[in-house]
């Protein structure tokens, strides 16, 4: 049976709906339709972005993807790693939108401690990946407090596809890519441990790739939506 992680007690009364995926993947794209559509049915919604770079919470994060850590995504370990992005998303919630959960606000968040999961498990056995996805969730939504998601939608491509859309993205130049882009292994690493969790955790799973690119933003998207309405009731 497909386990989630539960909200802690005294959790805030709102709904935060997490996009998650690979580099490329469109999940940024997908968190501003998916935004519009619900605003434009009255619904109280507001769109977050992980991490905030605009924020100086991201200092830590910045700094590791762009390598002042080290030049590989496993020259940090997976729990200092995922650290920095926590620190990140507690004062985000603290300082920002915890306050807008709290009155029963509508969140879609482009990443989450979701993204902690996928990536950081990359970087370990797969026999290790289960103690590590506990203590991840048990730190953030346990200790930190912050609110555990109500639906997880993964956003599946094909680590291949997403290289070419990067590539796109950064029109061909290699130094624009964070550690983590640069590295097609540690992607493929990454896809399988997004497989991985959302077996084990219930996320939604929409496959997105068409051929050697992806399918259009409009249609991925009403399969979103119609994902989020029916997990409203």
């Amino acid at each position: 049976m497909a386990q989630r992680p539960s909200k802690p007690g005294g959790a805030a009364k709102g709904r935060l709906i997490v996009l998650e995926g690979l580099d490329g993947s469109g999940k940024a794209t997908q968190a501003g339709l998916l935004v519009q559509s619900l605003a434009a049915r009255g619904l109280p919604v507001r769109g977050i972005t992980f991490p905030n770079y605009k924020s100086d919470s991201s200092a830590l994060v910045r700094m590791y993807l762009a390598g002042a850590f080290g030049s590989h995504p496993g020259d940090v370990n997976a729990y200092a790693a995922s650290a920095f992005f926590s620190v990140d998303r507690y004062a985000g919630y603290k300082a920002d939108w915890g306050e807008f959960y709290a009155a029963g606000g509508i969140l879609v968040a482009d990443r989450y401690t979701t993204s902690n999961a996928v990536h950081q498990c990359a970087k370990l056995p797969k026999a290790g990946w289960d103690g590590f996805l506990d203590w991840l969730f048990r730190f953030e939504y346990g200790r930190l407090g912050i609110p555990a998601p109500d639906t997880v939608v993964y956003l599946r491509v094909d680590p291949a596809v997403s290289q070419r859309l990067l590539a796109a993205r950064y029109a061909g130049d290699e130094s624009k890519k964070d550690i983590h882009e640069r590295d097609a292994a540690y992607l493929a690493q990454s896809r399988a441990a997004a497989d991985y969790c959302a077996a084990r955790f219930g996320w939604r799973t929409i496959e997105c790739a068409a051929g050697q690119g992806i399918r259009p933003a409009e249609e991925i998207g009403r399969e979103i939506l119609k994902i989020v309405l029916e997990g409203s009731g």
